[in-house]
């Protein structure tokens, strides 16, 4: 069952395959200055591992008629966990509840996938606010460091 995510504006937020329609829009998502430390300047360079490295997945977040993000996921076949990383909401967007819809619509996307017992995803810790939103979708520390980032997981049933 597909669930409606939404801003805080109540704008739908979705997300979308990356084609070539949207992939310029979703390349120039940059986040707020401050954030830079945490994600990459520029979603572009999420677009490139997600090209080059096949490993990761990237999305689009659309929220109405407007690209306002991006994530990505892959699938760790060692452990069998799927991972979210590169979430990236655009500097304009932030405090309007995108992030919130978008981790609400990734999470959904990948428990719907066959198989799909986990998903993980790693922040670093100064990013408190990642932190507390990671926490509030049921995410719990596992312990574990990837490259100096809190590494957390949810179980899906």
């Amino acid at each position: 069952m597909t669930q409606q995510f939404t801003d805080r504006q109540g704008r739908a937020v979705v997300l979308e395959e990356i084609t070539e329609g949207n992939w310029r829009d979703v390349a120039d998502v940059a986040p707020t200055d401050e954030q830079r430390r945490y994600v990459a300047a520029l979603a572009a360079r999420y677009l490139l591992l997600s090209e080059r490295g096949e490993v990761w997945t990237s999305l689009g977040v659309r929220a109405g008629d407007d690209i306002v993000g991006h994530v990505m996921w892959a699938y760790d076949d060692e452990e069998g966990t799927h991972w979210i990383g590169g979430m990236v909401v655009s500097a304009a967007e932030q405090g309007k509840g995108v992030g919130r819809a978008t981790m609400g619509a990734v999470i959904e996307r990948l428990s719907d996938l066959p198989g799909c017992r986990q998903i993980r995803l790693s922040y670093h810790p100064d990013n408190t606010s990642a932190g507390s939103l990671y926490t509030s979708f049921g995410f719990l520390p596992t312990g574990d460091l990837e490259d100096e980032e809190i590494v957390m997981a949810l179980p899906v049933s």
